[in-house]
């Protein structure tokens, strides 16, 4: 617990710095340490961010002070292009980053007024400055991602890359498991399911009599990521929402009507469009989920223990009784493998588990089957699982055959860096930069920043 303490303490410390720089942007006693452009680097910034790393007790090789430096005249010389390129972030995007920021602070503080005690601050103003910021931010990584966007690599090339490297040098991969399922999901009743509807019509009434879509998605909607935004979604394409929703969302033309309900594996949602930019819309929802009755879950789990008694018996393998089964279609079809969204392969740490599923791997050795358990999944329902162990693959270095796709990413990022350090000193050229003398003996790795 007191490890806990003190990193979230650091974290208090870290953002408490970062809103502490751009305070001091606005104090005219603050120093211009470079120009890049039209961008300036001031001397608070690169203050702010050295007391963030040494209170993380980060080690940097050299004068830290003079890497952070060109750190971030390397951020404004990507914002400077990217204004160039004409490339923008929707105000929308911004928005919903800040108050996702704005809860990872709350998260951690306990509550929206002790935050703004903290900061000394109301959270209008908190969040008046965290824009500026993430706007840059995002504005500067889609640069960096249009630079190497077309950077590709080749097996041939991880099989060299892993040849000639270090050994000592490769990475530490903690251990993995490969994880079977059967999920049963409880069934919705019709009643639940009227009144659900019941009451997103009420909602669509209340709109059309003049009530605000916003206060209501508020007041609720169960999608709490997007209640506090008033249902808003931010700029999508059609391929970023599940396909009833999209169908339903993209077919709308007029701001002001409300769409009919929509039925989703989500639950059951009203939509109003904001606003279209090309293949993208903006649009709001209201989201609810259906209630789950004590004899619908007691039913799903009854389901699968029904099936784990066949294949205790040896009546059916785990991975057919999967097939036919399990109500999860995204592993069904695999014999009841769980694919790792962060990576698209079979394998997981204990850390990318959700609490209840980790729990259980613990449990168990290569072979075991879990007694059926409750769960939420990863799209907030309800669920009833069994679990089997197909495989554990102990902490190793990266290698090859094991790890293709981790040595992949490696190769792939090493071929990011050069491009983008070629696109850097080729920037540096053409793009006005002045540093104040007394930061000119700075030891920078790219030598273009001081003009002979």
């Amino acid at each position: 617990m007191k490890h806990i303490k003190n990193s979230v303490n650091i974290i208090l410390f870290c953002l408490f710095c970062s809103l502490t720089a751009l305070q001091a942007q606005d104090n005219i006693i603050d120093g211009i340490v470079a120009v890049v452009g039209g961008d300036a680097v001031y001397k608070s910034d690169i203050e702010a961010q050295y007391m963030r790393m040494k209170a993380e007790g980060v080690d940097v090789q050299g004068d830290l002070k003079c890497r952070l430096l060109e750190d971030m005249m390397i951020q404004k010389l990507l914002l400077n292009q990217s204004r160039l390129d004409s490339i923008e972030v929707s105000e929308s995007e911004v928005l919903n980053a800040v108050d996702q920021r704005m809860q990872y602070f709350i998260s951690q503080i306990g509550s929206k007024e002790k935050v703004e005690e903290y900061f000394k601050k109301n959270s209008v103003a908190l969040k008046e400055e965290l824009k500026d910021v993430i706007r840059e931010q995002n504005l500067t990584e889609q640069m960096r991602n249009k630079i190497t966007k077309d950077i590709k690599t080749t097996p041939s090339e991880v099989r060299v890359f892993f040849k000639d490297f270090n050994k000592d040098s490769l990475p530490l991969i903690p251990e993995q498991y490969e994880i079977l399922q059967i999920m049963a999901k409880p069934k919705v009743d019709q009643a639940e399911i009227d009144r659900i509807k019941n009451r997103l019509r009420e909602f669509q009434d209340r709109i059309k009599a003049g009530e605000d879509f916003n206060m209501l998605a508020i007041l609720y909607s169960e999608d709490l990521g997007s209640a506090r935004r008033g249902g808003e979604l931010g700029m999508k394409g059609k391929g970023e929402f599940v396909p009833e929703f999209a169908d339903v969302a993209f077919s709308l033309r007029d701001p002001k009507h409300v769409s009919r309900i929509v039925e989703s594996e989500y639950g059951y949602h009203i939509i109003q469009l904001i606003s279209r930019e090309g293949s993208k819309i903006n649009c709001r929802h209201i989201l609810l989920k259906p209630r789950i009755s004590d004899n619908a879950s007691k039913a799903a789990l009854a389901r699968l223990d029904s099936i784990s008694e066949g294949i205790k018996t040896n009546k059916i393998p785990f991975e057919q009784a999967a097939l036919l089964y399990s109500e999860d279609k995204d592993s069904r079809s695999n014999g009841g493998l769980i694919a790792n969204p962060n990576t698209g392969a079979s394998r997981f740490r204990l850390t990318e588990l959700p609490g209840e599923l980790s729990a259980q791997v613990e449990k168990l050795k290569v072979g075991d089957i879990s007694k059926p358990f409750k769960m939420v999944d990863a799209k907030g329902q309800e669920v009833y699982v069994m679990i089997k162990i197909k495989n554990k693959l102990p902490a190793h270095k990266a290698n090859v055959t094991d790890d293709y796709q981790i040595l992949k990413d490696v190769v792939l990022n090493k071929k990011k860096e050069t491009k983008l350090n070629e696109w850097i000193k080729e920037k540096q050229g053409d793009t006005y930069i002045s540093i104040d003398p007394k930061w000119i003996n700075c030891d920078f790795r790219y030598s273009g920043w001081i003009k002979k």
